[in-house]
């Protein structure tokens, strides 16, 4: 079995996190300081609140912004749920704009429109750790006075025109869960540059509690959003490693990239953008234009079957049967084009050369197969 995904734990990660049990200070400790400020100096920001995860994040930015019901917020159908979901649980509108076919994240051209009265926030997704297109975006957040949450869950490290993904809104999340490029099991980051926004986010992810109140009084309504030193700890010693982490990453995706050029059937990622450094999340590539959802999720079963991980990356969130009697679908026509044809390959640090190769044989035999017409 070639796994979609796997952590990368060595040694001293596992001692760090032994040493943190020996200790007995398993929560709100020194750990977690020290890890928020590592993240927080690495994104090139001055505060970092580490939370229990990405999603955790997303809802304390919503929370802390006061965003709430008869607000709009515009958010990539392409990406995780959490990105929607973290807008329905304050009572807003999540409103979805299509994206670019390009690079997969939100089409600056299709943004703008997209924009009403009641809009109040942009949530850009750096989609795959590909950076989105921020000068164009920043723009229209500027002129229309909107506010701008960065989701760089799958893109610590991404650079655009020089500055980490994190360092462009005015408030931004990272996850850590065991799928991306560092991990701490569960976990997530809030970086921002404000102040009082931090304060803020660290008092509702520890149940309203603000830094004068007792372990019994709470200031305002808050959440159990903790994460743990021992997690800390963990994406304390990964992060000291980042470095060798994003190249050996970018390996792999340049190994898959010559493995499969010139395929016809394939759409491969980009591996140079100008301006841009991707941080590898994962590898996706698409079918061509030729094959459909229905061949996308023949050649997933099959690989499958072949002991290959794989998987369908993203299901467009508002045809999900969460979103489905919640409004009237919007039409988003390169979106459900490109999730139809998206294919994840197995994709983590230490991924063998002869693995990629038997993952790129293995799809390019299915597709010369399909596309031929024999079983």
């Amino acid at each position: 079995m070639i796994p979609l995904s796997a952590p990368d734990i060595i040694e001293s990660d596992i001692e760090a996190v032994a040493q943190v049990l020996r200790s007995q200070r398993l929560s709100l400790g020194p750990v977690a300081e020290a890890f928020e400020h590592a993240m927080a100096q690495y994104s090139g920001v001055a505060h970092g609140v580490a939370v229990s995860s990405g999603t955790a994040g997303l809802h304390l930015c919503i929370r802390s912004l006061n965003i709430g019901k008869d607000d709009e917020v515009l958010v990539p159908s392409f990406s995780f749920i959490a990105v929607a979901n973290a807008v329905r649980y304050e009572g807003a509108t999540p409103i979805f704009v299509d994206i670019d076919p390009g690079t997969l994240n939100l089409d600056p051209e299709k943004l703008e429109a997209a924009i009403t009265p009641r809009t109040r926030a942009i949530i850009v997704v750096h989609t795959f750790g590909f950076p989105a297109d921020m000068d164009p975006i920043l723009d229209i957040a500027r002129r229309h006075h909107l506010t701008l949450i960065e989701d760089a869950c799958e893109a610590i490290g991404a650079e655009y025109k020089g500055r980490k993904a994190g360092s462009f809104g005015d408030v931004a999340v990272f996850a850590f869960y065991p799928n991306k490029q560092i991990t701490t099991g569960e976990g997530g980051m809030v970086v921002t540059r404000d102040a009082v926004l931090a304060t803020r986010i660290r008092a509702l992810r520890n149940q309203g509690r603000y830094p004068s109140d007792d372990w019994f009084q709470h200031t305002e309504l808050g959440y159990n959003y903790r994460i743990s030193e021992i997690n800390c700890v963990l994406g304390l010693e990964q992060l000291k490693r980042i470095d060798s982490i994003l190249q050996m990453r970018e390996a792999v995706a340049r190994n898959y990239s010559q493995s499969l050029a010139g395929n016809p059937h394939l759409i491969l990622p980009p591996t140079d953008p100008p301006h841009r450094r991707i941080s590898w999340f994962v590898y996706v590539l698409r079918l061509n234009g030729s094959f459909t959802r229905e061949h996308r999720d023949e050649i997933l079963q099959r690989l499958t079957r072949l002991g290959i991980g794989c998987g369908r990356y993203f299901a467009p969130i508002h045809l999900q049967p969460a979103y489905a009697s919640w409004r009237t679908p919007p039409s988003l026509p390169v979106t459900e084009h490109c999730a139809d044809r998206t294919i994840a390959l197995p994709f983590y640090n230490r991924l063998a050369e002869n693995e990629i190769q038997q993952v790129c044989d293995a799809l390019t035999n299915l597709l010369d197969r399909i596309s031929s017409g024999r079983p």
